[in-house]
């Protein structure tokens, strides 16, 4: 799939990747460069530990969507390509 690179330096993630892997707007994304390749993914949601009846439980910084069937099944289908 080609995309062009603005005159600010913006690439566009074409809509289907975008809604494939979750990505809504300013959702954060990861990007680097390695061996000449540019990586992009999604970012790592922040996450804060704490105490719970003695035990540690994680729970993310911010409010994230509902996990619904829908999500789960394309989450568990795009990692078995």
């Amino acid at each position: 799939m080609h995309t062009t690179i603005d005159a600010a330096g913006r690439v566009v993630i074409p809509k289907s990747m975008r809604e494939s892997l979750g990505l809504a707007s300013g959702r954060q994304i990861e990007i680097r460069e390695r061996e000449g390749v540019i990586e992009i993914e999604p970012a790592a949601t922040p996450m804060r530990l704490e105490k719970r009846r003695g035990r540690l439980v994680s729970y993310p910084d911010r409010e994230l969507p509902p996990m619904t069937d829908d999500l789960v099944r394309a989450t568990l289908e795009r990692t078995r390509r």
